[in-house]
């Protein structure tokens, strides 16, 4: 047997068990939240939680804001985002590039994230391209697939700037056209109106694709599409002044947090004194509160920089992917988003 035989036999090993995505419909998770609830620590702040994500869903006027950061959805929980936006439960999306492209964009293509069963040296990971995340291996080949699909979609537009939210609505009908899996997020919302922002777009695998649309375009001597962050921002407050009455599902926390919450404060910058603080706000996170970063920033600090109202709040100290399925099944089988208005705030940029 060849060298590469050899590898191509220890690759298909390594990667032969696919992450299965949970599926909050095929259980009730309403009576282990209604016993959390009478219990103390975690327990009952996820309670709480998903108390305060049902009052979003029950409240009339409100826009809920999905905002992810972390690796949730490699990890298994992409199908439960998606059912997310496919129930009305949602109505914008914060992210990080890497939860919107090299994980839900990447399966939308058709690729899977797998079960490292056993985690052997990195380097030799590296050898047979395998990209690991903790406990869960990419094939970096198939990631790759990415980048170019990326850089195709760019080669199709007009050369102008875009914000993240228009390109990755791009991405949305690309899958549509050419897609391999219906439960894609980026998909869905696309057909569904919901927006979703990037504020650090590039820092994924579109950052290559689109690094390479841009330099062949400068040696053609060719104009070429750029990603405008400032429109993003603008974009998004626009979203906010218009809602009104927001709430904030966070899991992680990084710059999607810190962006979303931000819009208050540019919506008085630009005169709207009367725009809300968010009036309900949800984070789950396993970052630590002593370092000062923005991630394990509570959302009780966040008021004090006029952003989060501090009496319909809730912080979840735990890891997302062990927690956000019982959240997400119990708000979906309590059925309130069945008489959610339908928002489509995609709609407002058309």
């Amino acid at each position: 047997m060849t060298t590469n035989a050899i590898n191509d036999t220890r690759k298909a090993e390594l990667l032969s068990t696919t992450v299965k995505h949970i599926d909050i419909r095929s259980f009730d998770a309403r009576p282990i939240i209604d016993g959390m609830a009478g219990m103390s620590f975690t327990s009952r702040d996820l309670a709480r939680a998903t108390s305060i994500y049902n009052d979003m869903l029950k409240d009339p006027d409100c826009t809920i804001f999905l905002v992810i950061a972390g690796s949730t959805s490699a990890g298994g929980c992409m199908d439960l985002y998606a059912e997310l936006v496919r129930n009305n439960m949602i109505d914008g999306i914060v992210a990080t590039g890497a939860s919107i492209v090299d994980m839900d964009f990447f399966e939308g293509l058709g690729h899977k994230h797998y079960q490292a069963l056993e985690v052997p040296d990195d380097d030799t990971l590296r050898s047979l391209l395998i990209d690991r995340i903790y406990d869960t291996y990419i094939d970096e080949e198939q990631l790759q697939n990415v980048d170019h699909t990326i850089f195709e979609i760019a080669e199709t537009l007009e050369p102008r700037a875009y914000s993240s939210r228009e390109f990755i609505r791009e991405m949305g009908k690309y899958l549509v056209e050419h897609g391999k899996k219906d439960n894609s997020l980026v998909k869905l919302a696309y057909e569904h109106d919901v927006p979703i922002f990037c504020p650090a777009f590039v820092d994924s695998s579109a950052g290559f694709g689109l690094v390479k649309h841009q330099v062949d375009a400068v040696k053609a001597g060719k104009p070429y599409m750029v990603l405008d962050a400032i429109a993003d921002f603008r974009e998004l407050t626009e979203i906010k002044i218009k809602a009104g009455t927001t709430g904030l599902l966070m899991i992680g926390g990084g710059v999607p947090k810190n962006f979303i919450q931000d819009t208050v404060v540019c919506a008085e910058i630009l005169g709207h004194d009367d725009v809300q603080v968010h009036k309900y706000a949800v984070q789950i996170t396993v970052a630590d509160v002593r370092d000062g970063a923005c991630s394990s920033s509570t959302l009780q600090e966040a008021a004090s920089w006029g952003k989060v109202n501090t009496g319909i709040e809730q912080m979840v100290f735990a890891e997302a992917g062990s927690v956000m399925p019982l959240l997400a099944s119990d708000a979906y089988h309590r059925g309130y988003w069945k008489d959610r208005a339908v928002r489509g705030w995609s709609k407002l940029f058309a």
